[in-house]
């Protein structure tokens, strides 16, 4: 499982799959028997922004790991920020002052040339700190809390080691040349078998009518506040005194928007600032003036008619302010609306369920077939006519002292990275069981592993250890980290 954890871990959450169905209106969660307010999920909502923008990687990665969105990443940070600071209690952790401050002086968004920027520090004391409602006591907060996470990760990993024979066989296994055949079952071949008579398609609209509806659609108006094709050249301190000037600007006119019956245009006119407008757009399909940002759009749909003004949105060359202009709310579709929608949807639904069938069906016909010496195509055609793919050699992982990795390949199919994952676990001669993907599903044929260099494996042992023991530990830690949640009631209270 360890081995797979190298490969899953970079795109998956993982153990730490937080449950936001549990976050009620007036209540973020309920942890450790008392209810966690929306007023503290905020709070430490802003701690995550503040931890990404002060370059905290080891707490922001080790509390809200994985992909997601940048809500569901601060869903989890908050959860599992409650549960460090818990454990860290119990534990009776508690850094001493002085290393606090050390940590503080050691954050990335600190260091300037020769280590400690203190000019950087003054900046986000003045300016950064403030827009989140926090002083430098907030600094210190999170230093401290990222001294815990270090602590206890090195608590709860100290029993991994690797023994050399594990290292040897998983260094095998991993950087191989392995010689694989896919067998693909795909959704959309077998689309035409399927037919939706009418019934179907009142049944289904019965059944899901409240949720067959349009899409709501925005307008906003907004302005930017951008550098200049000039001041884009600028670097370093430079560029960011720039944006500091420009960020200071924004603010002072999110400001003037609070002020009683501010009104958007006239403010933008004071500042002499143009507005621009979009056409009506959805959140799928964003108007093309918003479509380059991915954060404008999905801050136009933030936006309530009682508070129509977003916050001053950064990007990599300033800021934009949205406002609400206009709003198209979701209806009902009727029977007729629907019909198409609701064919696809049937077509699909039941074209997944034919390919898992025929695929689980495929793999043992093709384990038992192989099994008793018949010739794989003569096997294929008994599993249903399919046909196996054989794929260019390739190692689980990439070189473990590679400087720079190489590019994956144009033509690499989408499904590769789970290709190497099945393959990780076959051994050659094995047949692996029918794995579902989005067009359908797949089956890996292990033809051949071909050893790696040994003189390879001793030149790169130590760099390979060390990933390894690294992604050993962070797998552990984030087991550690779920049955935390567990014990806090987050998990029951999710089943219940």
């Amino acid at each position: 499982m360890i081995v797979i954890a190298i490969l899953a871990l970079p795109f998956c959450l993982y153990f730490v799959k937080s449950d936001t169905s549990l976050i009620r209106s007036d209540n973020f969660v309920q942890m450790y028997g008392r209810k966690v307010t929306m007023t503290e999920a905020h709070r430490d909502a802003r701690l995550f922004q503040l931890s990404q923008l002060l370059g905290m990687s080891d707490l922001r990665d080790g509390l809200a790991p994985g992909s997601g969105t940048d809500d569901q990443k601060a869903a989890t940070f908050i959860i599992n920020l409650i549960v460090l600071r818990h454990e860290s209690e119990r534990l009776g952790i508690e850094p001493a002052e002085s290393e606090i401050v050390e940590a503080v002086k050691n954050f990335p968004a600190l260091q300037g040339a020769s280590g400690f920027d203190a000019a950087k520090y003054d900046q986000v004391e003045r300016t950064i700190l403030p827009s989140f409602g926090f002083a430098d006591e907030q600094l210190r907060e999170l230093a401290r809390d990222e001294l815990c996470l270090k602590r206890i990760k090195k608590i709860v990993a100290s029993g991994v080691s690797l023994p050399e024979s594990e290292s040897k066989s998983n260094y095998e296994q991993l950087y191989g040349k392995n010689l694989v055949s896919v067998v693909r079952v795909r959704s959309a071949d077998l689309l035409k078998e399927i037919k939706v008579s009418d019934d179907d398609i009142k049944k289904y609209y019965e059944a899901h009518k409240t949720e067959l509806k349009t899409e709501e659609k925005r307008k906003v108006e907004f302005v930017r506040l951008a550098l200049s094709e000039e001041q884009k050249k600028l670097k370093d301190k430079q560029r960011i005194d720039a944006l500091q000037k420009l960020a200071d600007r924004a603010n002072d006119f999110s400001q003037a928007l609070l002020e009683k019956g501010a009104d958007f245009h006239q403010v933008a006119a004071r500042f002499q600032l143009p507005v621009e407008t979009t056409g009506e757009f959805t959140m799928s399909a964003p108007d093309p003036k918003l479509k380059a940002d991915p954060q404008l759009n999905q801050a136009a749909f933030r936006l309530t008619p009682q508070e129509p003004n977003s916050d001053p949105l950064q990007s990599a060359d300033g800021f934009a302010i949205l406002h609400l202009a206009g709003v198209v709310e979701a209806r009902p579709l009727t029977l007729d609306e629907a019909k198409q929608k609701i064919v696809d949807q049937i077509k699909n639904e039941r074209a997944r369920e034919m390919a898992i069938a025929k695929g689980r069906k495929a793999a043992e016909t093709l384990r038992n077939g192989l099994k008793v010496g018949q010739p794989l195509q003569f096997t294929l055609e008994q599993a249903g006519g399919l046909k196996a793919e054989k794929l260019e050699p390739f190692t689980v992982a990439d070189d473990a002292d590679a400087q720079n990795p190489p590019e994956k390949p144009k033509n690499e199919p989408a499904d590769m990275m789970m290709i190497k994952n099945v393959s990780a676990q076959l051994q050659p001669g094995e047949v692996s069981d029918f794995v579902p993907w989005i067009d359908g599903g797949l089956i890996v044929l292990m033809d051949k592993r071909e050893p790696p260099d040994p003189a390879k494996y001793q030149q790169t042992r130590a760099t390979f250890e060390e990933r390894y023991l690294k992604t050993a530990r962070e797998y552990v830690f984030m087991e550690w980290l779920r049955d935390r949640q567990r014990d806090a009631g987050l998990l029951q209270s999710a089943k219940g």
